[in-house]
């Protein structure tokens, strides 16, 4: 499981759930459920993160917003 922020919507244009990574830029997954959606983003996460360290790109660090106090 990655800390990367997953933001997971309904599009009814797509018919599935969009889990996009807004810190990678172009970084989305969907799915019929939310969790394949949340699932298929651990997935790409670390495809776009492999592709980056290959071609020597700056990955950023999560950032890690804490949600309750």
């Amino acid at each position: 499981m990655t800390k990367y922020e997953i933001i997971l919507y309904w599009s009814a244009e797509d018919q599935a759930f969009i889990a996009e990574v807004p810190e990678l830029a172009g970084c989305a997954a969907d799915g019929v459920t939310r969790q394949d959606a949340l699932a298929n983003a651990e997935i790409v996460i670390a495809e776009w993160l492999e592709a980056a360290r290959e071609l020597g790109r700056p990955i950023p660090e999560p950032k890690g917003r804490l949600l309750f106090a």
